[in-house]
């Protein structure tokens, strides 16, 4: 093997275990048969996993967690489809203008827009709860869904539609029937990515949480005490999760650029 080839591989090497090796430390940790972690591990059990599931008050921010994700993805669909929408299909005065402020959210950081909806709740007496939590990550997330959606829409046969419309349906009744049909993979695969990163979303969280704690701030109030094996073990569910999420959103997007008659 050629020594540039041989660098190349070893500094891959080196960027993966950097990458990835505090996550195996972690999931090997959550299998430790002591308390308290000493390397190497002694012993091994699933008792943190046990200890995990007879925990209350994690179970109920993991409760919280998949409430908030799923109200998160409603709402940046709700309003993400139809924005993706204009932006392929209208000419209208400040098109590009409006593109990018739809995607500034997924640029600016979470704290940013954290504090901005803070503010404008306190002004408008809203109460912090896990519905302002909720409203915060589909705004936040709104961008990823217009994203995927503008995908899907570059990708579609606008003839499909014009053959509907040619014989005899509505406008709605062929958004209904042919559009939308036509635009489920992209529309799952948002949705998959807005859960995903709604389920881990911190920065917008800590700003707009009431008295009820989401997953993420019940880890990190938890780790003020100090790192222990549940934490390890509920860390490796969710990095567990979080992959099969990944790899189906990208099996989907793999799916997005095969001609139709290759996706069944």
């Amino acid at each position: 093997m050629r020594p540039r080839v041989t660098w190349v591989y070893s500094h891959a090497a080196l960027v993966f275990a950097f990458l990835y090796l505090p996550i195996l430390v972690l999931i090997v940790y959550s299998f430790n048969g002591e308390s308290v972690a000493g390397f190497p591990p002694h012993g091994w059990t699933l008792r943190w996993y046990n200890e995990l599931f007879a925990d209350d008050a994690l179970w109920s921010s993991v409760s919280n967690s998949l409430l908030v994700a799923a109200a998160a993805v409603a709402l940046a669909l709700f309003f993400g489809i139809p924005a993706a929408l204009a932006l392929d299909r209208s000419n209208f005065p400040g098109k590009q203008v409006f593109r990018r402020f739809v995607l500034l959210p997924l640029i600016l950081p979470g704290i940013i827009t954290g504090l901005s909806l803070l503010t404008l709740f306190a002004a408008s007496g809203a109460q912090l709860s896990l519905l302002t939590v909720a409203l915060g990550h589909g705004t936040a997330l709104i961008s990823v869904a217009v994203t995927e959606v503008s995908a899907g829409l570059q990708k579609f046969d606008r003839a499909l539609e014009e053959a509907s419309r040619d014989l005899g349906a509505s406008e709605w009744y062929t958004f209904r029937r042919v559009t939308l049909p036509s635009l489920k993979l992209p529309i799952i695969a948002a949705a998959l990515l807005i859960f995903t990163l709604s389920l881990d979303e911190i920065a917008v969280t800590f700003f707009l949480v009431g008295r009820e704690n989401t997953l993420p701030l019940e880890i990190w109030s938890r780790l003020r005490r100090g790192i222990t094996p549940e934490i390890n073990a509920v860390s490796t569910l969710i990095f567990v999760f979080s992959v099969v999420t990944i790899v189906v959103w990208y099996k989907l997007r793999s799916l997005m650029t095969l001609p139709a008659r290759f996706r069944e």
